[in-house]
């Protein structure tokens, strides 16, 4: 246990779940996308639904979409800001069934017409989990940057994944594989010490049977 676990972090609201929290999906969110965010439908699940409202959730989350920390002192200002900034947003209600009550699911729409489906929870004390990306299973943390391969379920896609990382030097702190079916849609959360080249990156995204490349920068 360290001292956040005890004290939270550093933050702007009343709840390091209901607002740290939600900023910090939302940063990680545009982090994940990789450039401006211009629409954002936000659904939120659970005691974010119920309460979220009295916390400043949908403010935060928001405030996070925008590039805010969770101590910007401008989370309360977060939805003119938005407006100023170009980007159009909505709120709404979701059941995501059996997951964490502090939920939200965003369909989001970047600059260049990228789209990116997220679902997230904020698991106390500013932590977050990111749960779903585009519909398939992913659960990282956001605290270290992230690959995420979206690929056939073939063999050798694993290997030349690692082969690279190892190739450049790039460290893996965790490593996750989901598949919804034998030959199907797979993916791969790689979490690593070091953050990964825009070339190797770029080399992954041409490689036949990779269908898509997602990554989280800490830069």
């Amino acid at each position: 246990m360290n001292l956040f676990d005890i004290v939270g972090p550093v933050m702007v609201g009343p709840s390091s779940s209901h607002t740290a929290g939600a900023v910090k999906i939302g940063n990680v969110s545009r982090k994940l996308m990789g450039e401006k965010i211009v629409k954002a439908e936000i659904l939120f699940h659970g005691s974010f639904l119920a309460t979220g409202k009295g916390h400043g959730t949908d403010k935060a989350v928001v405030a996070g979409l925008l590039g805010c920390a969770v101590d910007d002192p401008r989370i309360p200002d977060s939805l003119e800001m938005a407006q100023n900034a170009g980007m159009t947003y909505s709120f709404g209600a979701v059941d995501l069934g059996d997951v964490h009550p502090n939920s939200v699911k965003m369909h989001l729409t970047g600059q260049s017409g990228k789209e990116l489906d997220v679902v997230a929870a904020s698991v106390g004390g500013g932590r977050i989990q990111i749960c779903k990306l585009d519909g398939l299973t992913a659960n990282f943390s956001g605290d270290y940057p992230t690959l995420i391969v979206h690929n056939v379920d073939q063999p050798g896609h694993v290997a030349e994944v690692t082969s690279m990382l190892e190739h450049k030097s790039v460290n893996i702190a965790t490593m996750q594989l989901y598949r919804e079916g034998r030959g199907g849609n797979a993916v791969m959360v790689l979490e690593c010490d070091q953050e990964v080249p825009a070339e190797a990156i770029r080399w992954l995204e041409h490689l036949e049977g990779i269908v898509k490349v997602t990554y989280l920068s800490l830069v």
